[in-house]
């Protein structure tokens, strides 16, 4: 898996690899096998949040930085040069919204977690509308040119909002945001493709899509009527099972990775990876087995018929 996707001045593999199981479904020595396993195929992007995974009991958020952190200590400095560690501030419980001082403490916070001194993408996790976009775009400017961060992005924002901070920076010339982190997948397409597919193709950002397999929906280990598997996240499975778009894009899937005799999350994977703005999907690993249907994404070239199979399915 070569790095030569762009994010503004970072170079990432085509598979980000999702924290948020780690410290969660993931306990520390198989978070270790996971990471190490994706960074020895050629992985280097790691996409986590403050808040992971505050809402398991008696977890108090931060345990995913943690885990990280501890890695990257683990693994020496040329590792970390090599891998680019992703994270998000405005849900950890001591440091929710994007008030500018409040950025700036959980910035601290995570580079601490993190056992690192940057953050090579900071995203806001989700827009807070009671600041306003110039106060948040300026403290995140202030932490880049302390050195702190490289690169900031944004998650969970509207259209309008977006907007309005892109043109903030190029008025003040602060830093810019180079990345936008949707809710997009093939059962999950209404969020990100319209105002905001128009405005990440015009602004050139980097799309990196979260929920790429729809909590394991899109893996193949559930089809109708049949039981899911032990610990598969089967509530928002059964929703989806329920409706006709969810068995078509099934059946779809199917099909498509039958003809490549590749996993399902490898197609599901490839549809978006296929999609204009898309840079690269992100994707989480409780196991190492779990790892070469997420990179192989990186290898499977799907036909236009077989794309196009795919999004009638999901329509």
């Amino acid at each position: 898996m070569n790095a030569s996707k762009r994010i503004g001045q970072l170079s990432v593999a085509p598979l980000a690899l999702g924290g948020n199981v780690f410290g969660w479904t993931a306990d520390k020595d198989t978070s270790f096998a996971v990471l190490d396993a994706y960074t020895e195929g050629g992985g280097n992007h790691i996409d986590t949040a403050d808040g992971y995974s505050a809402w398991v009991e008696g977890n108090s958020g931060g345990e995913s930085e943690t885990v990280i952190g501890q890695w990257l200590a683990a693994r020496g400095p040329a590792v970390r040069d090599d891998v680019v560690v992703a994270t998000k501030v405005a849900r950890h419980p001591d440091r929710m919204g994007l008030a500018p001082q409040n950025i700036k403490a959980a910035c601290e916070d995570s580079l601490r977690r993190l056992q690192t001194d940057r953050i090579d993408l900071y995203y806001t996790h989700f827009d807070d509308e009671s600041v306003e976009v110039s106060e948040i775009v300026q403290a995140l400017d202030d932490l880049v040119k302390a050195g702190k961060v490289r690169e900031i992005a944004a998650s969970n924002i509207s259209p309008e909002r977006l907007a309005a901070s892109l043109a903030f920076s190029d008025r003040e010339g602060t830093a810019r945001y180079v990345a936008l982190q949707p809710h997009y997948n093939l059962v999950s397409r209404d969020t990100y493709e319209g105002e905001l597919k128009t405005l990440a193709r015009r602004e050139s950002l980097a799309v990196l899509p979260y929920y790429a397999l729809a909590a394991g929906f899109l893996t193949g280990k559930y089809q109708p009527g049949e039981q899911p598997p032990e610990g598969a996240r089967s509530g928002q499975a059964a929703k989806l099972l329920a409706t006709e778009r969810g068995q078509r894009v099934l059946a779809a899937l199917s099909t498509v990775a039958g003809a490549h005799q590749a996993p399902e999350a490898t197609v599901a994977l490839a549809w978006l990876l296929a999609q204009p703005t898309v840079t690269s999907p992100i994707a989480s690993a409780r196991t190492v087995d779990q790892l070469p249907a997420l990179m192989a994404v990186a290898d499977l070239q799907l036909t236009h018929d077989e794309l196009h199979l795919l999004t009638d399915a999901s329509s």
